[in-house]
């Protein structure tokens, strides 16, 4: 992939402004489109766009190909005339400022986009060809098999649907064909807007990068159709579950709960699940990052009865054998965390460009390849993921101690790069960060929203290995949209050569 160097946003679509409990493929998704385009910003990274399942993470979703239909703009439904204003206008969407209230969303969201789906002609030629092309026809299936049983997981399901088998597929279209059609219609609807809105991008220049979970949910229609995909028991009880070692983080290391991919299974014939998936949101972006990489080479088991992951081992992945086919495809990686021989080694295989991330820079090694002047130019830079708290936080929580010797670091940094050295607060270093990665030689710069808003722990967008209404749901407020910090990013471009415009073929 030939990336251009340039510079964009992570936020996801969620944290989106919305006056309805969640940011929306609506006219605030356009807005920010345009603010990007006024900062002379050219790409714009969102996390997986799957429908979110227990505790909200996109990373842990009913299926893997499915689309977030709480995305669905409520506006553009009324637009088409298939809601009325005051059937949405009048629900009590938040609990939280600036917080996405998912116990709302669940109770609510469904309800109005039936009833939009009720006034909809579901004799549309386009839809019918759509519903006849079968693509969303597992989500659909499964969606509308855990609707009958109140939500729950399918291994909680009457004895008669745990198992699948066509004739309960069929028994599902003819019997449930509303509900069925329904869900199908979710991802129809979900579409049309998602293809306006990427082709708006399209006209402004500005890529959107998508995101891959490596691993699958437990409770997925992958694990529920298709067993034979996963190392499972006889009666499809989890086996083995992914997750990482103790390290200096954690002394118990991290269990995941995900099911284990059956490798073997799948390479022969040629990973076919994983082409199709990848084509698909191949086809929904114009970059798409995959999550763990690391796992592609080894990756970590744990029994499933384990409390802890210290009984876990490693097993060898698919390695190249797995990529020998998608070398030419607009890929980058997730390398971070325990990263051996291995992973470098499939990385350099493929020259897919891998992840630096600057809250990770400043740990008094001189060598940390996340140190902006040890950079390669194929990589992208961010000064924090998703996973990371905002900047500000971290500059704030850190001791006396930790914070002098972390300024020294930074201070050094910006002499490299002949940025202005400022009185080393919070907030200053808050922004000499943020400059320093549109400086450095990596082809693109990411920032966090949260990053270039100056927001501490309030704004975190995930607190990894918890699950809470805090996760997940961090959302901006439309204002924060400033036409200030266009012009400062603006200025940053034109100051480190990042204004050339990848116009997206």
């Amino acid at each position: 992939m030939d990336l251009k160097r340039s510079a964009g946003v992570l936020l996801h679509i969620s944290s989106l402004p919305s006056k309805y409990g969640i940011g929306t493929l609506g006219k605030a998704a356009y807005d920010f489109m345009d603010w990007l385009e006024q900062s002379n910003l050219h790409l714009w990274q969102i996390l997986p766009l799957v429908p979110t399942n227990y505790g909200d993470s996109p990373y842990q979703s009913v299926s893997s190909t499915a689309l977030n239909y709480y995305f669905i703009d409520l506006d553009i439904l009324n637009q088409k005339g298939l809601l009325e204003k005051d059937e949405y206008t009048s629900i009590f969407w938040e609990s939280m400022p600036q917080r996405v209230d998912y116990a709302c969303l669940f109770k609510n969201r469904v309800p109005i986009l039936k009833k939009a789906f009720a006034r909809f002609n579901q004799h549309d030629p386009h839809f019918e060809k759509f519903v006849a092309e079968e693509k969303f026809d597992d989500f659909a299936i499964f969606m509308t098999l855990k609707e009958m049983h109140h939500y729950q997981a399918w291994y909680l399901w009457e004895e008669k649907y745990r198992h699948y088998s066509e004739s309960l597929e069929k028994e599902i279209r003819n019997f449930h064909a509303t509900e069925y059609l329904f869900w199908v219609w979710t991802q129809y609807e979900f579409l049309q807007e998602w293809e306006k809105l990427h082709a708006y991008a399209k006209q402004k220049g500005i890529q959107i990068m998508g995101d891959m979970p490596l691993y699958v949910a437990y409770d997925s229609v992958e694990v529920w159709k298709y067993p034979e995909l996963f190392i499972l028991k006889e009666n499809h009880e989890l086996k083995l579950i992914a997750g990482c070692p103790p390290d200096a983080f954690s002394a118990d290391g991290q269990l995941w709960g995900n099911p284990i991919y059956d490798w073997e299974a799948m390479k022969k014939n040629n990973y076919a699940w994983w082409q199709i998936r990848m084509h698909r949101l191949l086809e929904l972006f114009d970059i798409l990052r995959l999550d763990h990489f690391r796992g592609f080479d080894r990756y970590y088991v744990i029994p499933a009865n384990e409390k802890t992951a210290k009984n876990g081992w490693w097993q060898e992945g698919p390695k190249f054998d797995f990529f020998k086919d998608k070398l030419q495809d607009p890929i980058v990686v997730e390398d971070l965390g325990y990263i051996d021989e291995g992973v470098r080694t499939l990385k350099k295989q493929t020259n897919f460009p891998g992840m630096k991330v600057l809250s990770f820079a400043f740990d008094g090694f001189p060598d940390n390849e996340h140190k902006p002047s040890n950079y390669e130019e194929n990589c992208i830079v961010y000064t924090g993921t998703h996973d990371n708290m905002p900047l500000y936080q971290y500059f704030t929580e850190l001791t006396l101690e930790q914070f002098h010797n972390v300024a020294s670091e930074i201070e050094n940094e910006c002499c490299k790069f002949n940025i202005a050295i400022k009185e080393p607060t919070p907030y200053h270093l808050v922004e000499r960060v943020v400059e320093l990665a549109f400086a450095s030689k990596a082809k693109v710069c990411i920032i966090p929203m949260q990053d270039l808003l100056f927001k501490g722990k309030e704004a975190r967008m995930n607190f990894p290995s918890t699950v809470s209404n805090l996760n997940w749901s961090y959302r901006m407020a439309k204002e924060e949209l400033s036409s200030s910090l266009s012009s400062r990013l603006q200025e940053y471009c034109r100051k480190y050569q990042r204004t050339i415009d990848p116009k997206v073929k």
